[in-house]
């Protein structure tokens, strides 16, 4: 079984969450795969430029949530591991990457209403709880 390691970010700016909608229809985080020699937060920075063009952020601390999952794809199954940070946007301008049909900035209770998946939903809301 091959194993995935990736990041992903809670990106917020003004009380807002930015989403990411995806090519298959669905909305989520900021999110891609460690490469190699890369760290944790080297990833998640480098992601937040490629996806949103956003260069100017910050890492809130006292958040690092864990989740994995299982995939299929071409038959084979994936198990993956994901650390989510929670990022404060310096600002709401996007450039948004080929990767990605659109992009919203929503509070953060229609953002756990807009995404998809259950484990992003409750990131979200341990998000939602370190900022209140």
């Amino acid at each position: 079984m091959k194993i995935e390691k990736s990041v992903g970010a809670i990106v917020y700016n003004q009380g807002k969450v930015l989403l990411l909608k995806y090519g298959m229809g669905h909305w989520g985080l900021v999110k891609g795969n460690i490469e190699r020699a890369e760290t944790k937060r080297e990833t998640i920075f480098r992601e937040l430029r490629e996806e949103t063009g956003i260069e100017e952020a910050e890492i809130i601390n006292g958040f690092e949530e864990n989740t994995e999952y299982y995939y299929k794809i071409e038959g084979e199954t994936i198990h993956k591991f994901v650390t989510y940070f929670l990022i404060r946007a310096k600002t709401q301008d996007i450039q948004l990457s080929f990767e990605h049909d659109d992009y919203d900035w929503l509070t953060f209770d229609k953002a756990i209403k807009r995404v998809d998946f259950n484990n992003v939903k409750k990131i979200i809301k341990k998000a939602r709880e370190i900022l209140d």
